[in-house]
Parts: C-alpha cells; sequence; structure tokens
C-alpha cells in the first residue's frame, strides 16, 4: 500500500509506509522478595517499568477534546475525560512522568482555568492511583482578559497553587502573560516569586518559556537581555534554594541552558524545555546535565523511555543512537509559529490510536497546513512510533480525502 503525500510546496508524492512499528521494550518492574515490604512505587500496574534511575523526565501531555462539543475558538473547552486520562496511563506505563495542564495542553490557548483546574484533580486522582509521578502546572489564566495589577496576578497564581497542593501534586510555577504586561522591572518578579515560593508546601519547579512559544512572554524576568534575565532568575532561586526543584528551560538555545545549568546552586534541577536540542542536553557534558519535561515526549514516549533506559545502564552512546533519530520529527513539529506544534502532537496521537478523533480544543486542528501534517505523519511512521501502521495509513488517508486527495 502506498499513500499521495503533498510536499512544503504542493506538489503531490507516492509514500510507502513501513509495515511494522519499532520495537520499544517495557522492561516488567522485577517481583520484591516475599519477605521484603511492598514499595510505595508497587501500586504501579504489573508490568510497568520502575521510574528510571539517571534522569527525571516529563511528558507534558495534551488533552483530548470531546469530538461532538462545541470546541471551537473563544468556546469553554470540553474535555474527553476517559481518553485524556487514559493516554496518561499510556505515559505512565512507560515510566514517565506526566507534566499536567501545562502549554501542551493549549493552557490560554483553548484550555480555559476550569477545564484545567478540573484536569489536574482528576489527573493527580489517577496519578495517586496507578503510582504515577506528576507535576502540574500553576499559572494566572483565569484572570479577565486585559491589564491586571500585581496584586491581582499575585492572587492569581495563590489560588492555583492551593487547587494544585490539594490534590496532591507538585506545582510548577509557569509564566504569565499578566505578571509580563504588569512588571515594572526585575524587582517585581524578585518580590512575587519570593512570596510564593515562601508559601509553597513542597518545591516547586520554575518556568521560563521563551517567546518563541508565546509573544506575549517576551522580556520575563524584567528584561529583554537574556543574561540580565538569568541573573534575576538565579537571583531568585538563590534566595530560597531549598523551595525550588528545578528550573524548566524552554528557549531553544542549547548555549543558553547550558550555562544556566551550570550555575544553578547545588540540588536545584535543570529541566530541559528545548524540543531542537534535548539529545545531547539530556546526555550531558563532563559538567553535568538536563533532566526533561518537555512537549515532545507526548508522540516520542515510548521511544524516549527506551533511550532514557540505555542512560540508566550507562550507555550514553546507545541514548543518543536512539534518540537522535527522533529530531527531525521534533523540529518539524516546533517549526515556526512554534507555538502551533500542539495540532501536530495530537494529529500523532488520533494515528497512534489513542484517541478516535482529530478535534482540538479551541478549533485548533487547522492551525496547520496539510502538507505540514503530511510530513509530521512520514517522520512519524519512519521512526515506527505507530502501534498499528496500517490504522496511521487508514486514518491518514482519511485526512487527505478531507483535503481532496484520493489514492
Amino acid at each position: 500500500m502506498s499513500l499521495v503525500l503533498p510536499d512544503a510546496k504542493g506538489r503531490l508524492r507516492t509514500y510507502v509506509p513501513r509495515p511494522e512499528p519499532a520495537d520499544f521494550t517495557r522492561p516488567a518492574r522485577p517481583d520484591p522478595p516475599t519477605s521484603a515490604p511492598a514499595p510505595a512505587t508497587s501500586r504501579l500496574p504489573a508490568g510497568t517499568p520502575a521510574p528510571f534511575a539517571s534522569r527525571t523526565v516529563f511528558a507534558a501531555a495534551h488533552v483530548v477534546a470531546a469530538p461532538y462539543a462545541d470546541n471551537g475558538p473563544g468556546a469553554p473547552a470540553v474535555v474527553d475525560w476517559d481518553a485524556t486520562l487514559a493516554f496518561r496511563r499510556h505515559l505512565w506505563s512507560y515510566g514517565l512522568g506526566v507534566a499536567e495542564a501545562m502549554d501542551t495542553a493549549q493552557r490560554g490557548a483553548g484550555l480555559d482555568w476550569p477545564a484545567a483546574a478540573e484536569l489536574i484533580r482528576r489527573s493527580a486522582a489517577e496519578a495517586s492511583a496507578v503510582g504515577g509521578r506528576i507535576v502540574c502546572g500553576v499559572g494566572t489564566d483565569q484572570l479577565p482578559p486585559g491589564p491586571a495589577s500585581l496584586d491581582a496576578v499575585r492572587a492569581a497564581y495563590e489560588e492555583q497553587l492551593t487547587a494544585v497542593e490539594e490534590v496532591g501534586a507538585q506545582a510548577v510555577l509557569m509564566a504569565s502573560r499578566a505578571l509580563a504586561a504588569a512588571a515594572r522591572g526585575p524587582e517585581d518578579y524578585l518580590a512575587l516569586y519570593t512570596e510564593l515560593l515562601r508559601q509553597a508546601r513542597e518545591p516547586v519547579v520554575l518556568h521560563w518559556l521563551g517567546p518563541m512559544f508565546d509573544p506575549a512572554l517576551r522580556g520575563y524576568w524584567g528584561s529583554d537581555d537574556l543574561d540580565a534575565a538569568s541573573a534575576v532568575l538565579l537571583e531568585i532561586i538563590a534566595a530560597d534554594p531549598a523551595q525550588v526543584d528545578g528550573v524548566k528551560v524552554s528557549l531553544l538555545d542549547a548555549g543558553r541552558e547550558i550555562a544556566l545549568r551550570r550555575a544553578l546552586p547545588r540540588g536545584v534541577r535543570c529541566y530541559t524545555g528545548d524540543d531542537f536540542h534535548y539529545p545531547e542536553l539530556i546526555a550531558g557534558d563532563e559538567q553535568g546535565f538536563s533532566h526533561a519535561l518537555l512537549g515532545v515526549l507526548d508522540p516520542l514516549g515510548p521511544l524516549a523511555a527506551d533511550a532514557v533506559r540505555r542512560l540508566d545502564q550507562g550507555d550514553t552512546a546507545g541514548f543518543r543512537t536512539r534518540l537522535d533519530p527522533a529530531r527531525p520529527l521534533s523540529r518539524h513539529l516546533f517549526e515556526p509559529p512554534t507555538h502551533c506544534y500542539k495540532t501536530g502532537v495530537v494529529l500523532l496521537a488520533w494515528l497512534a490510536g489513542h484517541q478516535t478523533h482529530f478535534t482540538m480544543v479551541g478549533g485548533t486542528q487547522s492551525a496547520r497546513s496539510l502538507p505540514h501534517l503530511a510530513r509530521a505523519y512520514e517522520l512519524a511512521d519512519g521512526l515506527g512510533l505507530f502501534p498499528d501502521p496500517e490504522l496511521a495509513e487508514t486514518r491518514m488517508r482519511s485526512l487527505l480525502g478531507v483535503y481532496g486527495i484520493d489514492g
């Protein structure tokens, strides 16, 4: 069988899908000795691998829209909860952690705060039931459109921080558009974050999302100069490092991340959010490495888990051999406009059989062109990411037919 796919210039060409998926093994959890007490992680389903030993790895997961609801632009988000939670169980089953209600879940781009709050509540309960690791995004997106005072921004953060901690999840203090608009300079970031860290019940993950992901976050930490911005972030961390688990860096600048990573206090993790350079950043160098909190791990979950298991065994070369070939797909999904990457992520989830439709909250399934989607399919198929290549081919053919391509 073959498909007719459009290229970037709209020309049609023939593509022959691979017949079999790649083999991404999940090592079974060994049974503890009968005389030993069961570890806390024994709540995971039988056959689920233990957490990684060498790196902490979170996949920022997408949400599955209810396909027959009014999920158009500007409408309140309506989520298919069963499919959404099933996808989180899929990620946990490979040993990955889940980063919940982050930008991959369309926070501020289709997923409103009431739906995000319910998502956090449901996912945290599911994580507790199966022993999966979870962190959840804390932001200010419940604020109405328009200017907000710094007091209102702080109160919004506090409301969401309470919501996350009350369900037993760890908080990620997400970058806030409202704060970026309201802050007059670095001192406002220092004051607000210092107060939030003081209030947090347990160490949090800080979040630096660059303007390529969200133009409204330009000048975060009080400066367009990235050296000055880094200095402010490091000052916030240095004031109370015990309250900072780590910092997620999403600047798509490997050198910048490495420099920040080396400047962090001992015990504070750097979580790469760089969906372009993650293989080398996670592998690290003689002075350290990055952990991971990545949207690209949503479609790459099984492959990435298999690669990190190799790191656990000290096989850095094997890790790179496994993960480096995924770089072209990552760069394609996150090409400009980068914030539209969620469309390709959800397409691949549909093609892989994790959901029954290609519909998104906010109607953002239309945010990428057919040539972009066709190339995403081709690259993912080449990696063997589809558990059922025939299903993926059938679904891709149906999408092509909507655009008038037969064959």
